[in-house]
C-alpha cells in the first residue's frame, strides 16, 4: 500500500464522515491557525489562544472575539 499526503488538517480523518464534511472542516481549522490582524496595532500577529480568547504577538493585548477567526 502507498503513502498518500494530508491536503489539510482534515486529513487526519482519512475516508471517514463524508467529504463535504472533511472539507468544511479543513477550511475552518484553516482559518483558525491563520495569523490574524490586531485592532489595536494593525499588526498580523494575533493567535487564538482559547476559544473566543486572542492574543496579539506583538503588542501582547488579549482580547476576546468569534470563535475560529476575530
Amino acid at each position: 500500500m502507498t503513502k498518500t499526503k494530508l491536503r489539510s488538517s482534515a486529513g487526519r480523518f482519512k475516508a471517514r464522515y463524508g467529504r463535504t464534511l472533511r472539507k468544511k472542516v479543513g477550511e475552518v481549522e484553516k482559518k483558525l491557525k491563520a495569523w490574524h490582524k490586531c485592532p489595536y496595532c494593525t499588526k498580523t500577529k494575533v493567535k487564538r489562544d482559547s476559544m473566543g480568547i486572542w492574543q496579539c504577538k506583538s503588542c501582547k493585548s488579549k482580547f476576546t472575539g468569534k470563535a475560529y477567526e476575530v
